[in-house]
């Protein structure tokens, strides 16, 4: 497996590649624009027709026009946990592409933020990017450190050629912080808490022009390893190949046909507790063909995928397990009008659970998890959707599907009873993946409303429903979850102001109490199965105001309640921030 993991990184560095799935593929977009938070643009992965926005070389000298795919609105804006996320304002519709940053506020919070590019000729753009965010946590909740640096800086090269797009981009990426989160233990002195998380990635993207045969082909790597040795190796190659708009008669139906091949190996090894080892090699095939006519669309496909899959630790010899996997998919959508578009469809899929992407979710898991895909056997869903008089957005739909392997974290007890020097992630403050297999229900929804030209508001929710085969319930997920964001612009687009709201239910967890006994002391620990986590509502405000066209001063103000509220058992959040500083474009 390692001879095929080689072989592939090859090929990979020899071609380009995509970063690792946590790296936005669209993200370098034409002029490195940085787009507002409320509305994405994304190109649709569906097998319905798209028109490419590209232009080829002759027509580099005329305005470039896009086809916008409406998507549920998702904001930028995110919970004010320990790491300090900021919430920095944009500008509508103005580049962002040659400008520096820096900002200071409360609890040592430090912000430093810019990017550069240039275009060269024969249509070559080369930049970098650098971002950088500092905080030194909770010193008042907390005798031991709880401080965070997060720091990421990338370059990247965009070229458009006749026939096509093509784009690579480097990217590190630095977590420094601490397993702060102890809550069952009242530990004294100096203690060594400290996690830190290096990840490479290397993405590569080309999309040809037209819709011919080849549609696209990414390339994905990427290098992970964390302060107790822990390393994670992936690359992933997809190709899709297609050919659309064949017309089926004179029925006004259009045919198109779609294939997506695609190629995932992942190695991942621990080197504490258990030493953990994984290795992962999965293909898969995606056909699908739609008939399209107007707005309305009938998608039927499958997905196949061929898992070769081996763990091993010091407990278990290894493991080995090959299996081939069957998907449906399958999507309709009716267009009454533009304003009400009715649609429904079933899908599945298999995902691949990496080291890399639970520390996204939870970064204060152990560095030594037994790692396994989640199977999708089925998903379906139905919905409404639709534009009113370009006005109000919307998206409403409901699922239900059955599951294998559901991941979720749950929390981890002392590890060592007697020991009296404790390794950073020996005081019940750490959490492992466990999995179960059960029935999930979903309801969501995304509204957008523009009632004016320089105001847009959004909203969004989440309702989601476990019911699983050995859990009463599931750990650390949230029933529900919502936000509210409005972006107002003023004094001739020189004000921008913005808020987003975040709420969320409170979620079950398991939790210990630790007592110590004896001398020599003996801790003795009490689970609870069924201790709660309170929700939570966190409220953001932005503002940036243009001084001069290159020079501008903002202000963020982050979970403004200031309710230091937890996101995992122990790991408080930072209070009320509020962070200003000043930005030069050039």
């Amino acid at each position: 497996m390692n001879k095929k993991i080689q072989i592939l990184s090859i090929l990979f560095l020899g071609i380009s590649s995509v970063a690792f799935s946590q790296i936005k593929e669209e993200k370098l977009v034409l002029n490195k624009k940085r787009e507002p938070e409320v509305k994405k643009i994304e190109k649709k992965k569906t097998s319905v027709e798209t028109i490419k926005n590209y232009p080829p070389e002759e027509k580099s000298q005329t305005p470039v026009k896009y086809t916008i795919t409406d998507v549920p609105a998702v904001s930028d804006f995110k919970t004010s946990t320990i790491q300090g996320e900021d919430v920095a304002p944009k500008f509508d519709g103005t580049a962002q592409n040659n400008y520096f940053q820096f900002g200071m506020g409360n609890y040592g919070k430090i912000l430093v933020d810019g990017n550069i590019s240039k275009t060269l000729e024969n249509k070559f753009e080369v930049g970098a990017d650098v971002h950088v965010l500092s905080t030194n946590g909770l010193k008042k909740e907390y005798d031991w450190k709880s401080g965070q640096t997060s720091a990421n800086i990338g370059a990247f090269l965009n070229s458009y050629g006749e026939k096509g797009k093509f784009n690579i981009n480097a990217e590190y990426g630095l977590d420094n912080y601490n397993y702060y989160g102890i809550y069952a233990m009242q530990p004294t002195g100096e203690l060594d808490l400290k996690q830190k998380v290096n990840q490479f990635k290397v993405n590569g993207y080309y999309d040809f022009y037209s819709n011919e045969i080849l549609n696209d082909v990414r390339v994905k790597s990427s290098f992970l390893k964390d302060h107790f040795d822990a390393q994670e190796n992936q690359v992933s190659i997809l190709a899709n190949f297609s050919k659309h708009a064949v017309e089926l008669g004179k029925s006004g139906i259009n045919l198109n046909a779609d294939l997506g091949v695609g190629l995932d190996a992942v190695k991942t090894d621990f080197a504490i507790r258990d030493k953990n080892s994984s290795n992962f090699f999965n293909t898969s095939l995606t056909p699908k063909v739609t008939f399209r006519k107007g707005d309305s669309y009938l998608m039927l496909g499958s997905s196949f995928s061929f898992l070769n899959a081996k763990n091993s630790n010091d407990q278990l010899e290894q493991q080995k397990n090959n299996k081939t996997y069957w998907f449906p998919q399958a999507e309709f959508q009716f267009a009454a009008a533009k304003e009400f578009k009715f649609y429904g469809g079933v899908d599945g899929g298999l995902k691949l659970n990496t080291y890399g992407d639970m520390l996204q979710t939870n970064p204060f898991i152990l560095s030594d998890q037994f790692l396994k895909p989640t199977e999708t056997k089925y998903h379906f869903y139905v919905g409404l959707r639709g534009d009113i008089d370009e006005t109000l957005k919307y998206d409403f739909s409901a699922g239900y599907g059955k599951m294998r392997d559901i991941m979720f974290f749950k929390g981890n007890g002392l590890f060592d009873n007697t020991s009296v020097e404790r390794s950073a992630y020996n005081f019940a403050n750490t959490f492992s993946a466990v999995y179960d297999d059960g029935n999930v229900s979903d309801i969501k929804g995304s509204v957008q409303y523009f009632p004016l030209a320089n105001l847009i508001l959004d909203a969004e929710l989440r309702f989601t429903k476990y019911d699983l085969k050995n859990y009463d319930n599931i750990y650390n997920v949230p029933l529900f979850n919502a936000s509210i964001g409005a972006k107002y612009t003023m004094l001739d687009k020189k004000l921008l102001l913005g808020f987003k709201g975040i709420f969320a239910s409170d979620r079950t967890t398991n939790s210990f109490a630790i007592e110590g006994i004896g001398n020599p002391v003996i801790y003795q620990s009490t689970e609870n199965t069924n201790d709660k986590v309170g929700g939570y509502a966190d409220l953001n405000l932005s503002a940036e105001y243009k001084i001069h066209k290159n020079f501008s001063v903002f202000a963020l103000g982050n979970n403004l309640l200031s309710s230091k509220y937890q996101t995992y058992k122990g790991y408080k959040v930072l209070g009320a921030q509020i962070l200003g500083g000043v930005k030069i474009t050039f």
